[in-house]
């Protein structure tokens, strides 16, 4: 079986991070990104087998950035079998607070950036006859928490969604499949980000009572990439975050 390529972006830190190294574990051909070259280039050097790993800085919010990772992937390697959607920001502002320019900041690199990366993506599957998009949205789209304003990057997050699944509806009989991957709290740099110094605290918030770990999602992300008939579906990775509360 040919070794696949696939295109993961944010990926020098967190979720991202942790899935480049499993899909390089499995044996895949990578080209990760990140709009900070500082870290993207640590990552780079850090996860090594560089005869199957590609690296391009950019901020996804610009399509060409998307189509810069397309080009890469095909002039290194051949082919573009997998695009994983992950880079992102989220933090937590009240609603009567955020003003346009804030929320265009989540519009444009949430929503957008996955919008035209598997736009370029999805150009080349077609000429491939298949390839898989797996995009990173979040349980709060469907659990709304009263205590953690979100509006603007659950916004772009639930435009994630619905795209996710639209898209595997207008490519389905081209054999492209697009699925997504919703994470409770995992453990990872963005809480520190949102000035959560203990995530472990938030783990009532799950029915497990502790919280994810980067590997729980990369692992989702793995299966659905080697999946041939699992498409349109929004996976939750939450350890029961929306199928239910404790009782305090």
């Amino acid at each position: 079986m040919k070794n696949q390529t696939a295109i993961i972006t944010g990926a020098s830190t967190g979720i991202g991070k942790a899935i480049a190294g499993l899909f390089l574990e499995n044996g895949y051909h990578l080209v990760i990104n990140s709009a900070n070259e500082a870290n993207l280039l640590a990552t780079f050097n850090e996860l090594g087998n560089h005869d199957r790993l590609a690296m391009v800085a950019g901020d996804i919010s610009n399509p060409a950035v998307g189509q810069q990772l397309v080009d890469t992937a095909v002039t290194r390697f051949g082919t573009v079998d997998v695009l994983i959607n992950n880079a992102g920001i989220f933090e937590p502002k009240g609603f009567l607070d955020v003003d346009e320019a804030y929320l265009d900041r989540f519009l444009s690199i949430n929503l957008k950036g996955t919008y035209f990366t598997s736009q370029a993506a999805i150009r080349q599957m077609l000429k491939q006859g298949e390839g898989s998009v797996i995009n990173i949205g979040t349980v709060l789209v469907d659990h709304a928490i009263g205590g953690f304003p979100a509006t603007a990057p659950m916004t772009s997050k639930g435009g994630i969604h619905a795209l996710t699944r639209q898209l595997a509806a207008e490519f389905g009989k081209n054999n492209i499949r697009v699925n997504g991957i919703a994470p409770g709290i995992i453990r990872s740099p963005l809480q520190a980000k949102n000035g959560i110094s203990d995530a472990d605290s938030l783990a009532g918030l799950h029915l497990l009572d502790r919280i994810g770990e980067t590997s729980d999602v990369a692992e989702l992300a793995l299966y659905l990439a080697n999946s041939n008939f699992v498409t349109g579906e929004i996976v939750n990775v939450d350890g029961g975050h929306v199928a239910g509360h404790h009782i305090a």
